[in-house]
């Protein structure tokens, strides 16, 4: 590697100013982050990419396990703070993912990219606190949301099995356990897994769960308007709302439930890493595009599934699986149904590989770095392994997680909401209390008294319901 000037950035970032050779067999000094071994991990290794195909990750790994439990939030909101709390979250999650894409490049005269969300959050907060800020967050939201994966995804395969034997409890299908779910679901995930050696190769998968995503929310908002409804129309008034402070928490409950709704922000540089970049042609226009069409494609499913489920159900939506099991319960044709699960499959296993990549990429690093060589391809399949069957284990000892995800979720809020704005403060450093500094110091000092809240009031939530912890009973 050739010899580097220096200049540092706060008080614990070293950044080169000269040109550089960034990894193996690269040597534009716009290309990549300054580790060489950068170059043999699965999120820098290939960046090929296009606007599409940012666009197709995006989509794929912004739609997630919540999006099921929209109406339920409608019920606490009602009409109008409910689409009124929908739009202030979605803006906010749009404008964080806007600075996101713009920090990628912080230094374009440098060359540097930063491709991971934890690298970037050393380079605001300093190396120490950045490890702690950044590290466990998009770790446990990787890790954690592969989990919710097979659990979700292991439910919706129990929901097709028992749509399969039309109530007959004595049907082999209807004998199959969760665990048993759980097991088949990962086995494909995993398998899948191991044909695609890097992010940018899953561009594919991306694409067909993009598609999936697409089909299935476009059923579950057209179906209850056609005659998917329960035909009791919509609850005055919400059966959990008995007191005013019991309707102050669920009225929380449900911003936050709508605040979770919006995902991968841990992901968000990782897939801007993909796509090539030049002093002319910064990463940051394509990935711009790609983030605009993902955001009219997310529209188009966010906002129907919504406003339709509580329209069709109101308060009779269930807790556990959303307007999902609403429609099994009400709606007649079976068939619909079944392709409805098969299509949020697709999108669950599709979405997991995305989610997972993170992970495989910091597993791999421990090898590269211990042994200066790109990882080979049968460790890289025994990491995959090992990580479909650790997440396994969590899934069937702990198949009660979709219970705790609104305090899980709140815990992982400020990547979505807070850090990108604190960042933006720590790198750009715009004048004291000019806009800038008011809009994101507001957003970010809001979110995180909002975390704050959500956390008490899931805990509030969980304490004043109930909860039964099933350990490996799924």
């Amino acid at each position: 590697m050739a010899e580097i000037s220096t200049t540092r950035v706060g008080s614990s970032k070293v950044i080169p100013t000269g040109k550089e050779q960034i990894g193996p067999g690269r040597g534009n000094e716009f290309s990549g982050e300054l580790n060489p071994t950068d170059a043999w991990l699965p999120i820098t290794e290939s960046r090929n990419s296009s606007t599409l195909k940012a666009a197709a990750h995006l989509l794929c790994s912004g739609i997630g396990i919540q999006l099921l439990s929209l109406p339920i939030a409608f019920v606490s909101l009602g009409w109008f703070w409910g689409i009124m709390c929908l739009s202030i979250a979605f803006s906010w999650q749009l404008y964080t993912k806007w600075l996101l894409v713009n920090l990628h490049e912080s230094f374009p005269i440098t060359g540097i990219r930063y491709s991971r969300f934890a690298n970037l959050s050393m380079v605001a907060f300093g190396e120490k606190l950045g490890k702690l800020l950044a590290i466990f967050p998009t770790m446990y939201l990787s890790g954690g949301t592969c989990v919710l994966y097979i659990i979700m995804g292991g439910t919706v395969m129990k929901v097709f099995l028992k749509s399969m034997c039309d109530g007959n409890t004595g049907c082999a299908a209807y004998k199959i356990t969760g665990a048993e779910c759980f097991l088949a679901f990962i086995c494909v995930a995993i398998l899948a897994a191991l044909f695609f050696p890097n992010l940018n190769s899953l561009a594919s998968v991306a694409f067909v769960g993009s598609v999936s995503v697409l089909a299935y929310c476009s059923l579950l908002w057209i179906l209850p308007v056609t005659k998917g409804g329960s035909g009791d129309g919509i609850a005055k008034k919400a059966v959990l709302l008995t007191g005013s402070m019991t309707r102050i928490r669920d009225a929380l409950g449900g911003f936050e439930i709508l605040a979770l709704a919006f995902r991968g922000h841990n992901l968000v540089l990782e897939i801007q890493g993909t796509l090539p970049s030049s002093q002319k042609q910064p990463s940051k226009k394509a990935m711009w595009r790609a983030v605009k069409i993902s955001v009219i494609l997310n529209i188009l499913c966010v906002y129907p599934i919504a406003i339709a489920g509580y329209w069709a159900y109101g308060d009779r939506m269930p807790v556990d699986g959303g307007i999902l099991l609403a429609l099994a319960a009400f709606y007649e044709k079976k068939h619909i149904i079944r392709g409805l699960c098969v299509l949020i499959t697709i999108n669950y296993v599709c979405a997991f590989q995305i989610y997972a990549m993170p992970t495989f990429d910091n597993l791999e690093r421990i090898f590269v770095t211990k042994r200066n060589e790109p990882c080979p391809r049968w460790m890289r399949s025994m990491i995959k392994l090992f990580f479909g069957g650790l997440t396994y284990f969590i899934a069937v000892t702990f198949p009660f997680l979709p219970r705790l995800a609104a305090f899980i979720g709140a815990i992982g809020l400020p990547v979505t909401l807070v850090y990108p704005c604190f960042m933006c403060l720590a790198i750009k450093k715009p004048p004291r209390f000019s806009p800038t500094w008011c809009l994101n110091m507001g957003l970010g000092s809001v979110g995180t008294m909002l975390t704050l809240v959500f956390l008490v009031v899931a805990l509030w939530s969980l304490i004043d319901n109930g909860f039964e912890a099933n350990f490996y009973n799924p």
